[in-house]
């Protein structure tokens, strides 16, 4: 959409034209419905109970220890994934191959 600073005189004029044909056109409808113009409604605003606010906070929570392995009071120990020497070889031979790779093309990053 085009900022107002950005337009042009005439079409600034246009602009002005239309929304006076708009107040216009509500006003008839108005006068046509017997009261005011109904203008743009805003929607209705979502509030949340604080009931609600709190089951989800707590339901948050659960999730958050579970996640940490802490469930009903006993604590339990997660496995940090281990790579074998041999694993770690195989990588680090790999990478070593990408970078020469790269610093043959006369690359100074990946």
């Amino acid at each position: 959409m085009n900022e107002i600073t950005s337009l042009s005189p005439a079409e600034l004029r246009r602009a002005a034209d239309i929304q006076e044909r708009i107040q216009s056109l509500q006003a008839q409808l108005g006068k046509l419905l017997g009261g005011a113009a109904p203008m743009a409604v805003a929607p209705a605003k979502h509030r949340m109970s604080a009931a609600g606010r709190a089951r989800i906070s707590a339901a948050a929570r659960a999730r958050w220890a579970k996640a940490r392995g802490v469930g009903d009071g006993a604590a339990v120990a997660r496995s940090k994934p281990k790579i074998s020497a041999a694993g770690r070889a195989r990588l680090s031979a790999l990478a070593k191959a990408r970078w020469q790779k790269a610093r043959a093309s006369g690359k100074g990053r990946l």
